[in-house]
């Protein structure tokens, strides 16, 4: 599926994403008010990696539960509608439990509460302070009954992926988004230089191929201390099937496409499924005599008139 917040603003992109191979449509990360974002330029990609400040520009919560409401009863229509995920931030936790609040009356599927963005000026990024996200999720629970999740940051500490580990437990989070892209990085252009963005003098988030070990390796530790009670979504770097493959061998249950989705456009997923099919093929012997128990069972046999999904 797409990572939330690439091409996935109005209504139009929402759409395309509902027509695409994705498994699920992704929307964009709401606010209580529609926000402009930081100043251009704030996105750019080089070859092995991205770099953005956004801002979290988005049309406002309220809009985004209209254009969830068009969408399932369009597609549901015609037989095909696919699940909603939809992905929330607030300034502080009043705002979170009106978001929550919120789409618990909408028809979205899924909530994902964002505690990683990195983006937003004089903000802290909330998924490091372990204390608060504890309090914030005890609320969460109580404002709605939906499939509720968390949009992680990168974390370098394992201690940290444990003790994350225990609070998610602790309060029936049903999944886990794992990477957000990499905080606080800077990226200069040759030509001027300069920094390849403007807000937050050149910082940003990083993200594409090259943040791929980081998120593998969160994704595998959580995996770890989860013990499959919780389902994870692998996310950061991911732009082939093999990066797909290697995700889901290492604990995930699902991947999203960030960078990749945002260069190549929707074409992306059904390309990306194929290449997995075809790695699938190859190893399923291998997985089924060699992986441990627990990944060896994610993977239907193959047959010739049913492509593998996981």
């Amino acid at each position: 599926m797409n990572a939330a917040g690439i091409r996935d603003t109005d209504y139009n992109e929402l759409e395309l994403l509902a027509q695409s191979d994705s498994g699920a449509i992704v929307v964009k990360t709401s606010t209580i008010l529609p926000r402009q974002g930081n100043p251009e330029p704030r996105y750019k990609s080089l070859s092995t990696m991205s770099i953005q400040s956004m801002g979290l520009p988005n049309h406002g919560y309220k809009t985004y539960i209209r254009y969830i409401e068009r969408l399932k009863e369009k597609y549901e229509k015609q037989g095909h509608s696919k699940p909603i995920i939809v992905s929330i931030a607030g300034f502080t936790e009043k705002e979170y439990l009106t978001l929550a609040e919120g789409f618990q009356h909408s028809k979205a599927d899924m909530i994902e509460v964002n505690l990683s963005c990195p983006n937003i000026v004089g903000k802290r990024i909330i998924g490091y302070d372990l204390k608060g996200v504890d309090d914030l999720t005890k609320k969460l629970r109580l404002a709605t009954d939906k499939v509720l999740g968390f949009k992680l940051p990168p974390y370098l500490d394992e201690v940290m992926i444990e003790k994350m580990s225990k609070i998610i437990l602790n309060n029936n989070i049903e999944f886990v988004t794992c990477i957000n892209s990499i905080p606080n990085t800077l990226i200069i252009d040759p030509a001027t230089d300069k920094p390849w963005i403007k807000p937050n003098k050149g910082k940003g988030g990083l993200g594409g191929r090259c943040i791929k070990p980081i998120a593998l390796g969160n994704v595998a530790s959580f995996c770890h201390y989860l013990k499959d009670k919780v389902s994870i979504i692998g996310v950061g770097g991911i732009s082939t099937g093999k990066d797909a493959y290697d995700f889901l061998l290492y604990g995930a249950d699902a991947v999203q496409v960030g960078t990749q989705f945002m260069e190549e456009g929707i074409g992306c997923f059904a390309r990306i499924q194929k290449e997995l099919d075809e790695i699938l093929r190859k190893k399923t012997l291998k997985i089924a005599t060699t992986c441990r128990r627990r990944n060896a069972e994610r993977f239907t046999p193959y047959n010739e008139e049913n492509s593998f999904t996981k």
